[in-house]
């Protein structure tokens, strides 16, 4: 179930922007990564997986634990369905929109046929 928390949504969007950071999210959602197999697909340093990871982070997509010397990575799903929510209700205002101006559109169509 959705809890209501607060999520900066322009954090959120700024990390899903990256398609690194995108694929890095794409593979915890899988199962919990440490860092150095988040880094295996990319041909970057530990230290720039480590500044894509910080972003996500920062925009509470994922939280990061600590076992040892290995750092964990774990989807925080709940961030995104903050996103999520928010696409939903302009995905519903456009559609109104859309349906709206399919019925116009042929409506005057209609009117055309009947005009010539």
């Amino acid at each position: 179930m959705f809890k209501n928390k607060s999520y900066n949504l322009n954090l959120i969007f700024q990390a899903l922007a990256d398609p690194t950071r995108r694929a890095i999210l794409k593979n915890i959602s899988r199962q919990d990564r440490s860092v150095t197999e988040l880094s295996a697909p990319f041909d970057m340093s530990l230290a720039a997986v480590s500044k894509h990871l910080k972003v996500l982070e920062r925009a509470r997509l994922i939280h990061r634990t600590k076992s040892g010397r290995r750092h964990h990575c774990r989807l925080n799903a709940e961030a995104l369905k903050t996103a999520e929510v928010w696409i939903a209700d302009y995905r519903k205002f456009w559609e109104g929109r859309l349906d709206s101006l399919g019925r116009f559109l042929q409506q005057s169509s209609k009117q055309n046929k009947e005009n010539r």
